[in-house]
């Protein structure tokens, strides 16, 4: 297969969502039923939520796009490669999560051996599917298994902390990469407009807060009054009318009554004082800061467990040599193709293997 084979053929899978948000694609009830199917058998997975990661996909999936991303890898010999098997461990927490690896495994010329997560195994099949429609020259590189041995030629696996230590023990002597919890944060200074707070809402709300660059907790100044941002934030109160979403939003706020933990809620989200970086869901913690300054000094220490920074473009100035992705409001969810989980490039990582 030629690259150029390669590029076309996922430019064309993005013509085929495009063409299905616009109601004109071939087969469009396939397309239809598969969502639903995929919500049935995992409630979290609302047609919303799969719909917006779908567009979140779309705008990867551009010829030019493509060709300015591959671009970069000058080490990319796709035609003449050497066919590496590369095992991939997909996560579950949000629709599709896994596509991006699945991109990258094959537009580095190698063969894709992918165990799917339980809570997400109809979307990148289909999605699969309709690419080798498009060329059937992908059948021999795309394989979904039930089990990974642990010889392939190399493993990218996301998964929970725990989980990783299982990872990293079963795949000690394969090249990996192994992903483990991490949360997207936000920085406040007061100032924020209700638009600016109204698109943070976004980082908070979409995918019901269960992706790993959904912000999970907020840093505040001292004394921050929280009244602005309940008011910013009020029109995505529809959440809690999703049945496990509302499970979760009144039993974390029980259990803070009961253990008499001080919050405050505006009836769809709990915000609590918690260090914590990682938030139950439906709970928004924060932490108030002194300075700028102290961020500067506390949030490189805590590198390992933060995906991304939502912030003004004050603070995206003020904050820039802390080497931590830094995003606009309403933007954590809207990662570029260069825009690699935990930091780590993909594309390197497999390139080095040949």
């Amino acid at each position: 297969m030629l690259l150029n084979t390669a590029i076309e053929s996922f430019h064309s899978l993005g013509e085929d969502i495009r063409n299905f948000f616009e109601t004109k694609a071939f087969r469009q009830e396939e397309w239809e039923q598969k969502l639903q199917i995929a919500e049935l058998e995992n409630p979290w997975f609302t047609q919303e939520n799969i719909r917006l990661a779908l567009r979140g996909i779309l705008t990867w999936l551009d010829r030019d796009a493509l060709n300015k991303w591959l671009s970069a890898y000058p080490d990319l010999e796709f035609e003449s490669i050497k066919l590496l098997t590369i095992g991939v461990v997909m996560a579950g927490n949000i629709p599709l999560v896994g596509f991006h690896d699945f991109m990258c495994v094959l537009l580095s010329g190698n063969v894709l051996h992918a165990k799917l997560s339980q809570s997400d195994k109809v979307l990148l099949p289909f999605l699969a599917n309709k690419l080798m429609e498009i060329e059937p020259e992908w059948k021999e590189r795309i394989h979904f298994v039930e089990k990974l041995n642990n010889s392939p030629d190399a493993i990218i696996a996301t998964g929970s902390n725990n989980t990783a230590k299982h990872f990293e023990y079963y795949f000690k002597n394969v090249p990996n990469i192994i992903r483990r919890n991490r949360n997207g944060i936000a920085i406040l200074d007061g100032s924020e407009t209700r638009e600016e707070l109204y698109k943070m809402g976004q980082d908070i709300f979409s995918y019901f807060g269960l992706g790993c660059r959904n912000v999970s907790k907020l840093y505040v100044p001292q004394g921050y009054i929280f009244n602005t941002f309940f008011e910013s934030v009020e029109p995505y109160k529809t959440v809690i009318n999703h049945n496990k979403y509302h499970s979760n939003y009144v039993y974390n706020r029980t259990i803070y009554l009961m253990d008499g933990k001080v919050f405050t809620d505006n009836g769809f989200l709990a915000v609590i004082n918690n260090p914590q970086l990682s938030s139950p869901i439906a709970v928004l913690n924060f932490e108030e800061y002194e300075s700028v300054e102290t961020l500067k000094t506390k949030l490189p220490e805590l590198k390992e467990q933060i995906q991304c920074i939502a912030v003004s473009d004050k603070f995206k100035n003020e904050l820039k040599d802390i080497e931590l992705p830094l995003v606009g409001f309403g933007e954590t969810q809207s990662p570029s193709l260069t825009d690699y989980a935990d930091g780590v490039d993909v594309m390197e990582f497999l390139l080095k293997r040949n």
